[in-house]
């Protein structure tokens, strides 16, 4: 038995030490963002954010996880109150199937909380682990830009912001 934090709440988690983070998320805490794509960690399709980066759930046995902080794309926000990254993605269109997306959202907020104003090249290192079909990779680009100034202007005091 162990503690599992997810999404700021503590889960006892009675599985095997082995077991895939993914197979816990979806099937014991029915966290179902994180998406299985091939199994192999080669898709990114289930990537979450552990401790501020980006891993891919399908190959991380839960024995790693012990007293560190998981958040899925269900800890971001709501649909009522969407996180400033997902309100980007939703802004920009920038899904399509859907597959990919939450790993996608992911990846780019954990480049976002380490750096706050990446470049395209940065962005495009950053996603390139996680396959897209779709073809909207132009949209997902400009997405992470949006959710950049979204974050910045959030964070900043009324002061600092600018007036239209």
């Amino acid at each position: 038995m162990m503690t599992l934090k997810v999404n700021g709440q503590d889960h006892p988690i009675d599985a095997d030490p082995d077991t895939p983070l993914l197979y816990v998320l979806r099937e014991d805490l029915k966290l179902n963002a994180a998406k299985f794509g091939c199994g192999l960690g080669q898709c990114g399709a289930c990537t979450v954010i552990v401790d501020g980066k980006a891993v891919l759930s399908c190959v991380t046995p839960l024995l790693l996880l012990e007293g560190k902080k998981v958040t899925t794309l269900e800890g971001l926000g709501t649909v009522e109150t969407p996180a400033p990254i997902q309100r980007a993605f939703i802004e920009e269109q920038a899904a399509q199937c859907g597959y990919c997306i939450s790993g996608m959202v992911m990846r780019a907020q954990a480049l976002l909380q380490r750096n706050s104003k990446p470049t395209d090249a940065e962005i495009r290192a950053e996603l390139q682990l996680n396959l897209c079909r779709c073809g909207t990779h132009m949209r997902i680009l400009r997405a992470v830009h949006r959710a950049s100034h979204l974050m910045q202007t959030a964070d900043a005091s009324p002061a600092q912001r600018s007036t239209p």
